[in-house]
């Protein structure tokens, strides 16, 4: 029986979301070896998904054989060796066992947040001098009524429990049963000095009421985790976060997409929140994108990575090395733990899509945030996603 009490449908962001200009007052190079256009996945490229899903249980364990690992002695802790010989890291690699229980109220209170930063200089070509700082502001509870489609990630890492924030968005092949989440690619995959993580579990409208940590202690699970916990099954990121993730020249390719599965039950992500983002891959120049909204779960101080905040504010330039393309950049406080929330923009047909995700801040500060924008090897990834899955 369920220890969980899943809430009803709800409209989410279609309907409470305003993105208002008063409200706060590329070309991408493929890697190689990699698809063409950019993407790289966890498994070859999903022109051979005919049957796409068939098998997964089977291939996972087959992968982890081929390392030489048991899937069951995976999920009583093996999963904890991180020796470079056994992290796996290829885009075929990954694997993420479904360990049932692991993330429960206390070990996700307990998950710290990764602190991607950089020091960035005004004047660079390609980049705007630095925005004003824009306060974040707590996001109205119950979540699901308000940002429904938001939530947490979860994953292990050599460091211990980590978590980020990430946006259920449309899958285009399985209208209104999307089973996709948008993050960053530093929130699945270590890039130039390790591999995929492990035990990656996507919460959405995570700590619903907006309870403070000493309120969550006592709290239920459904008070915590109010749909369940998705597990992701498949990852995509960008072959050039798999090869240098971490420097100055991949930050824009930060960005990825998980396939995720119920913990518990069959339903799909989609029809247990009632809501989904569309992805916008036009990627517009900063000063196209008119007012920008940054939704996540901010854990560095002076947060605590339980409360959901937002920034709105009209996107900027950032480079970050040269021949590279340009990052949006905004102002707004919140810190690392926010990684991976997406970003969200009015379309000209009025609806609301996910435009870009956080990815870095200013090294020492709090004062900014920098996305990634998503143009053709970001679409190549959430497409390659869609049709493995794809029903």
């Amino acid at each position: 029986m369920r220890s969980v009490r899943l809430l009803p449908a709800a409209l989410g962001l279609v309907t409470a979301l305003t993105l208002t200009a008063t409200a706060c007052g590329p070309t991408e190079t493929p890697a190689d070896g990699k698809p063409a256009d950019g993407a790289s996945s966890s498994a070859p490229a999903a022109d051979d998904a005919a049957d796409a899903g068939a098998g997964l249980t089977e291939d996972l364990a087959d992968k982890l054989k081929k390392h030489g690992v048991d899937l069951d002695k995976w999920k009583q802790g093996e999963w904890k060796n991180w020796d470079k010989d056994t992290w796996l890291r290829e885009a075929g690699d990954f694997v993420n066992p479904v360990i049932e229980g692991l993330w429960d109220p206390p070990r996700m209170q307990s998950a710290k947040s990764p602190d991607q930063t950089i020091t960035a200089q005004a004047g660079a070509g390609g980049t705007d001098p630095t925005p004003r700082p824009v306060k974040a502001q707590r996001e109205k509870t119950p979540y699901h009524s308000y940002a429904a489609p938001v939530g947490k990630i979860f994953f292990d890492a050599p460091e211990g429990h980590m978590a980020c924030s990430g946006t259920i968005v449309k899958d285009p092949r399985r209208p209104g049963k999307s089973n996709l989440v948008w993050t960053a690619g530093h929130c699945v995959h270590a890039g130039k000095k390790g591999g995929w993580y492990r035990n990656i579990a996507f919460v959405p409208a995570f700590n619903d009421l907006g309870k403070s940590p000493a309120a969550l202690q006592n709290a239920q699970p459904h008070e915590v985790y109010p749909y369940g916990q998705f597990w992701a099954d498949w990852a995509v990121t960008s072959g050039e976060w798999i090869n240098a993730g971490g420097t100055n020249q991949a930050w824009p390719y930060d960005y990825a997409v998980l396939h995720v599965q119920p913990e518990r039950g069959s339903k799909s992500l989609e029809e247990t929140v009632g809501a989904a983002l569309p992805v916008d891959f036009s990627a517009p120049t900063a000063a196209q994108a008119g007012t920008v909204g940054a939704w996540g779960y901010p854990g560095a101080p002076p947060y605590n990575g339980m409360i959901m905040h937002k920034c709105l504010d009209r996107p900027t330039r950032l480079t970050t090395a040269p021949a590279t393309p340009t990052m949006y950049r905004i102002g707004c406080t919140m810190t690392a733990g926010s990684s991976g929330g997406g970003w969200f923009r009015v379309l000209p047909n009025g609806k609301t899509a996910l435009v870009s995700n956080t990815s870095i801040g200013p090294a020492g500060s709090n004062g900014w945030l920098a996305g990634p924008q998503l143009g053709r090897g970001a679409k190549a990834a959430h497409e390659m996603v869609s049709k493995k899955f794809a029903r």
